[in-house]
């Protein structure tokens, strides 16, 4: 199946970002983009992967292994 491209409007509404932000990944090379003339897209797999290799798994519940509270 072939790649989605996304504006970075529609790359915006799905981060629940402004604009700006995928703006900032494009200019930082941050993420992948394609550049056709002066338009910009981001395939949806790129998007995927930024998410994935930036969440942040929770460590767990520490508290049972540091005892009781006095």
């Amino acid at each position: 199946m072939a790649d989605r491209y996304l504006t970075v409007a529609q790359v915006a509404e799905l981060l629940g970002t402004t604009e700006r932000f995928p703006r900032r990944l494009i200019a930082e090379r941050r993420i992948v983009f394609v550049k056709v003339g002066r338009h910009v897209r981001i395939p949806e797999s790129a998007l995927n992967a930024f998410i994935s290799a930036n969440t942040v798994q929770p460590i767990g519940d520490r508290r049972s292994s540091l005892g009781r509270a006095a």
